[in-house]
């Protein structure tokens, strides 16, 4: 691996490798990427480490995109070539600071505590480049100053791709809070504010299975939705990849009718003593668990859509993700889904009832309702 990265991006999961990682690595082929990526171990997993250390091995890495294609069994293994670099921000942070002064594009997906912040993260990590800031935010903030200083003229785009509503405002808003906390100087805040671009955007595959030491297996469907902004500069372009005027849209859909499914199977799965290793898949095929959700959508999500006047494209996206959690050749495993549930249940549950009251509807959604009792 020799050449230098254009691309930064915080966290290995097999996700990203099968997302936005894979969209670089197809677009490098048609020189349409701005570059290639260099991947951040933010933590101390072991699967990650071995993951850095496969991906400093090879050049390539396997992503097998396995389902139905147009009602058809299609299994392709690609070998991904997008990631050129892979770090540990516990032994490398030196050269990761050295490299964000320089790449276009940042990328994150730290999970969904990935914005929380640690106490033990001050202003004095400035001065003490060499001790490793504890909280992602931290990280960030501190690498960026760095750019400020070194290299402030260059533009630079962040997307994070954790799923969370305004993903770009809300990391931006987290800096700048930090950055007025930790008295940092106005040349720097107007910078982040003028020369850093936070995309908020919206990211959607099932990527159900990683491919020891690093490599996936991932579902044909994908999509990246990205708010238009001035300034931003896409890290390729990518037939899976649209910009929006109305991200909004594509977030409720993805959040109220496929996230939400897969909680509300994950909140049976875990009452019910079920299987330890069940996929999504057998819990479709199980009729209480299918007709409760199928209740779900119905009763409870699609007449939200329906008032507000979309409820024929809501229709249309609820029938790609059953086809979706009924891929005979994808093993999703509820286990998975379920990890951090309570706040899954929160971020996917409640925004569904809140909407349904600011409507004015009269929806029992008693079923959502006892979930978050």
């Amino acid at each position: 691996m020799h050449e230098k990265p254009a691309i930064l991006q915080f966290g290995t999961s097999r996700f990203l490798l099968a997302h936005a990682d894979f969209f670089v690595s197809e677009a490098l082929a048609r020189s349409e990427a701005v570059g290639t990526i260099a991947v951040v171990q933010t933590t101390s997993n072991p699967q990650s480490a071995a993951r850095i250390k496969a991906l400093n091995e090879s050049k390539t890495y396997p992503v097998v995109i396995r389902g139905l294609i147009d009602g058809k069994p299609s299994e392709i293994e690609y070998q991904s070539v997008s990631v050129s670099a892979a770090f540990s921000a516990h032994h490398h942070w030196a050269a990761i600071l050295d490299l964000g002064t320089s790449v276009n594009v940042i990328l994150s997906n730290t999970g969904d505590k990935g914005y929380e912040l640690d106490p033990d993260d001050n202003s004095s990590l400035l001065a003490t480049p060499e001790v490793l800031p504890k909280s992602f935010p931290a990280k960030l903030i501190v690498l960026l100053h760095h750019r400020w200083q070194t290299n402030p003229e260059a533009p630079l785009s962040v997307f994070p791709c954790e799923l969370i509503s305004r993903n770009g405002d809300r990391l931006r808003s987290i800096l700048l809070t930090m950055a007025d906390d930790w008295k940092l100087p106005d040349g720097f805040i107007q910078w982040l504010e003028t020369q850093c671009v936070f995309a908020n955007s919206l990211v959607d595959r099932i990527v159900s299975e990683p491919l020891e030491p690093a490599g996936a297996i991932a579902e044909p469907y994908a999509l990246w939705a990205i708010e238009k902004a001035d300034g931003l500069t896409l890290p390729c372009t990518h037939g899976d990849i649209i910009v929006t005027d109305d991200l909004a849209r594509y977030e409720r859909l993805k959040l109220y009718l496929l996230n939400l499914g897969h909680s509300f199977i994950a909140e049976q799965w875990l009452k019910s003593n079920r299987p330890k290793d069940e996929i999504v898949l057998e819990a479709m095929q199980d009729e209480t668990i299918r007709n409760e959700l199928e209740k779900v959508w119905r009763e409870e999500v699609l007449p939200v859509f329906a008032a507000e006047g979309f409820g024929a494209e809501a229709e249309t996206y609820l029938a790609s993700v059953r086809d979706r959690f009924l891929n005979p050749f994808l093993k999703h495993r509820i286990a998975d889904i379920a990890s951090n549930h309570e706040e899954k249940k929160q971020r996917r549950f409640a925004p569904v009832i809140a909407r349904a009251e600011e409507l004015g509807l009269r929806l029992a959604q008693h079923r959502l309702k006892a979930a978050l009792a």
